[in-house]
């Protein structure tokens, strides 16, 4: 589209999350007039570890917010499989993109607030929850629970795996259980019993258990994070520290003394679910990114870093069509192929195949071991 036309578009983003607040970014650049409404009276995020990865940051760098990401984040350069004892399965770099070749490791809220922190004052409005959603074609009406409404030339449905705009236009199908929990908690790094000794994330795993190990070395703390078998879907389960404490049942002494120590006051407890792939994305004047658009399993480590993409594609899209349609039209068909693939991948978990190539269709050519190469055995506690 014609700067002067994107100058001209109004555009309505539900969902101030990680996905929405990178699109008011990139949309915002290209000189659109771009407003957020989120549900939530105040911004909050749970707190827990995640890792930007490098095709992420080189968005980042992109969009001039590299260094407020970076300064609250730590570089990591590999990641780490291992069995339950400690065995070491594999390690891997990441994904390189351009001369992007780390991985950073954030808190959730500090990636919020750096977000957020980046926006204009006033494009995100607090206390807006969605209610109805009136696509007219060109243009879309917006009325929230608070009595406000409000029209838009494109409005982007970035409000999660639980989405209003995907249920009211695009999919009544609710989310799917994964037969897994998680649990998650931030710790002092004084607190992991010695486990806190770089910025590289670490996965043990043995008995359908894994346990994530990811430093948040610039906080002195480390995110700790266990993904168990656990039949109740449940949204948010109750969990005792016994139940817990079973999940790491035999694995390195240190995680279970991790898990001893916990306060589950503090431990976030919740049902892990996806949602199936949706066949369309898109109608002529709204769309549906992030979570929203494809919510996955975390065996990946691909939804924030997904949703970023989501971000800087859709901002690509209108840069180079001809009008709101096409660029939509060309979102779903740069984007859709690629998180079909890594929903299907995430609900593996992981299987012999994927430990000996950590990152199934993300890595270049390049960076893929020689075919000729036998893979590596994997010990038999990491097959369970």
């Amino acid at each position: 589209m014609k700067a002067e036309d994107i100058k001209n578009l109004k555009i309505a983003i539900v969902g101030a999350g990680y996905g929405g607040a990178a699109a008011a970014k990139a949309l915002s650049l290209l000189g659109a007039d771009v407003k957020v409404y989120e549900q939530a009276p105040q911004m909050g995020e749970v707190g827990a570890g995640i890792g930007l990865r490098p095709a992420t940051m080189a968005r980042f760098r992109q969009w001039g917010i590299f260094d407020e990401i970076a300064k609250v984040s730590s570089a990591s350069d590999y990641f780490e499989i291992l069995t339950a004892t400690g065995e070491p399965i594999m390690k891997d770099t990441w994904p390189e993109f351009g001369d992007e070749k780390q991985t950073y490791l954030i808190h959730r809220r500090d990636f919020i607030e750096a977000l957020l922190g980046v926006l204009p004052e006033g494009m995100v409005q607090l206390g807006h929850r969605l209610e109805s959603i009136e696509d007219k074609g060109d243009r879309s009406v917006l009325t929230f629970a608070n009595g406000e409404t409000a029209e838009a030339d494109l409005v982007v449905g970035a409000d999660g795996i639980k989405s209003s705009v995907r249920e009211q236009l695009f999919s009544d199908k609710g989310p799917v259980f994964s037969g897994e929990h998680a649990y998650r908690v931030v710790i002092s790094a004084d607190d992991a019993h010695g486990m806190v000794a770089d910025d590289n994330l670490r996965m043990y795993m043995g008995r359908g258990t894994k346990v994530y190990l990811l430093p948040l070395r610039h906080r002195n703390q480390m995110s700790f994070d266990i993904t168990a078998l656990n039949p109740d879907g449940t949204w948010a389960p109750a969990i005792t520290k016994e139940d817990l404490l079973a999940t790491v049942e035999g694995f390195d002494d240190r995680i279970v003394s991790i898990a001893r120590d916990l306060d589950m006051d503090a431990v976030n407890i919740r049902a892990v679910y996806d949602i199936d792939p949706v066949d369309v994305w898109h109608t002529d004047s709204v769309v549906l990114m992030g979570d929203a658009a494809h919510s996955m399993l975390h065996h990946q480590g691909q939804g924030a870093n997904s949703a970023i993409e989501d971000a800087g594609a859709l901002a690509d899209a209108l840069g180079r069509a001809g009008s709101v349609k096409e660029a939509l039209a060309m979102f779903q068909a740069t984007r859709k192929p690629v998180t079909d693939e890594l929903q299907r991948i995430s609900r593996q978990g992981w299987s012999e195949e994927e430990v000996n190539d950590v990152f199934p269709g993300q890595k270049p050519e390049s960076q893929k071991p020689a075919s000729a190469s036998a893979p590596a055995p994997v010990p038999a506690a990491a097959k369970a």
